[in-house]
């Protein structure tokens, strides 16, 4: 088994992901999930919170938006409460400069994009090394297949295209690469995070194979232009990115039928161990991994968890190195589009008597796991939990908040659909 913590650039191996999404939805209405969740006012308790249940990484977000509201001037009063409160509790932050959101004087589909991006990660880089005393750990555009279908395709989210997602994936490619040159030029040694969806796509019905092969295809775009393995007009290559990030949920398998889809669970024999998919990835990039994704609604929480788990170590006895795995969120929020309480962290979102509370089901699951993995990481035999995946799908049909959140399955079942 590769030495994962040879490449893991965090000093644990559970993360704690801050849902940091900040684009514009469809009826032009901003979001802030930091701001939604209070992550900006509580960041010291938050952070102190991760640490003390050994999450000594996260995943966070610099919301650019509001950081370069004129163009070419940085205001970084917005995320330095959150530098600081992370460097005070110890927690190693990995930083996305672009979560969907950007200022409302720019457009990822016209010029000027890339060079803005550039010029702001090569200032946040800089900033990161006065405030952590070390170079940044750097995602510059978060998922890429996924906005390129949500933002190009369908037009839900900014910039609100249509029929265009194979234009917009080339250009956030072209950006992100920008944006990780300029952060590495500034400051040598940050380190790139490139982050999207695994998902495993197959045919309702024998009509729908090509479609089905084609939407699983779109996954691997992304990483394949970072590298140069694709577009390589964009200037792609080995040094696209340092660790390969993949999100992982509960609904990212599916069966497609014309332009609808529906979740292949586990427990259906055309469902794919996730192990497997980790496999398939690894042997297409031989770039190290980190799980940057990964959670449920409701009482599944704790199930999904020791299944994803057990699913990871399966896969590094098997040779592929993973350094980490984020719980992401890591805080309960509000829907994106009805503002829903998504209860799907390990902490609540309102606090009680100046805490978030905390999902006993998951705190208690969590510590057995972090126990799991020092003693797998240090070479102790650790059974694989057969088991897992059935007690989850037993938890899943128990569960009517997890039956509910399944109405929003069309927009996760869609992540990668751009056309090549």
């Amino acid at each position: 088994m590769p030495d994962a913590a040879a490449f893991s650039p965090f000093p644990s191996f559970f993360l704690g992901g801050f849902e940091c999404s900040t684009h514009r939805r469809q009826d032009g209405r901003r979001l802030d999930l930091i701001a939604a969740t209070r992550h900006d006012l509580l960041a010291a308790e938050d952070y102190a919170a991760l640490a003390a249940h050994g999450l000594r990484g996260a995943r966070d977000g610099a919301r650019w938006h509001l950081i370069e509201r004129v163009p070419g001037h940085y205001d970084w009063s917005s995320v330095l409460p959150l530098l600081r409160a992370a460097r005070q509790a110890g927690v190693r932050v990995a930083w996305d400069l672009c979560h969907y959101g950007y200022p409302d004087h720019l457009n990822p589909l016209e010029e000027g994009f890339a060079a803005a991006l550039a010029r702001y990660a090569a200032a946040f880089a800089r900033l990161c090394l006065e405030e952590e005393g070390a170079p940044p750990i750097l995602c510059p555009v978060n998922e890429i297949s996924f906005w390129s279908w949500a933002g190009g395709e369908v037009g839900v989210m900014n910039p609100g295209a249509q029929d265009r997602g194979g234009e917009l994936k080339a250009r956030l490619v072209a950006a992100s690469l920008a944006a990780g040159r300029a952060a590495r030029a500034a400051v040598p040694g940050t380190r790139l995070l490139a982050v999207d969806p695994l998902i495993h796509v197959l045919p309702h019905r024998p009509e729908d194979a090509e479609t089905a092969a084609a939407y699983g295809r779109t996954q691997w775009d992304a990483w394949n232009g970072l590298l140069g393995e694709a577009w390589p007009e964009l200037g792609g290559g080995p040094d696209g990115f340092d660790v390969m990030g993949v999100n992982y949920y509960w609904n990212n398998q599916w069966e497609r039928e014309g332009d609808a889809g529906r979740t292949v669970r586990l427990g259906d024999p055309r469902h794919r161990p996730f192990r497997e998919l980790l496999q398939d990835a690894y042997a297409r990039f031989r770039r190290p991994m980190i799980i940057t994704e990964t959670s449920i609604e409701g009482s599944p929480r704790a199930p999904w968890l020791r299944y994803t788990c057990n699913e990871v170590r399966a896969a590094m006895r098997a040779g592929v190195p993973i350094g980490g795995l984020c719980l992401y969120p890591i805080v309960s929020h509000p829907g994106w589009d009805d503002d829903r309480y998504c209860p799907n962290g390990l902490f609540e979102m309102q606090p009680r008597h100046g805490r978030r509370p905390t999902d006993p089901a998951l705190a208690r699951e969590l510590a057995r796991q972090i126990a799991l993995f020092e003693g797998f990481r240090r070479g102790e035999a650790v059974p694989d939990e057969v088991e897992a995946g059935e007690e989850f799908a037993a938890a899943w049909d128990r569960s009517e908040k997890a039956r509910l959140c399944a109405g929003a399955e069309g927009l996760a079942q869609d992540m990668a659909s751009t056309k090549p």
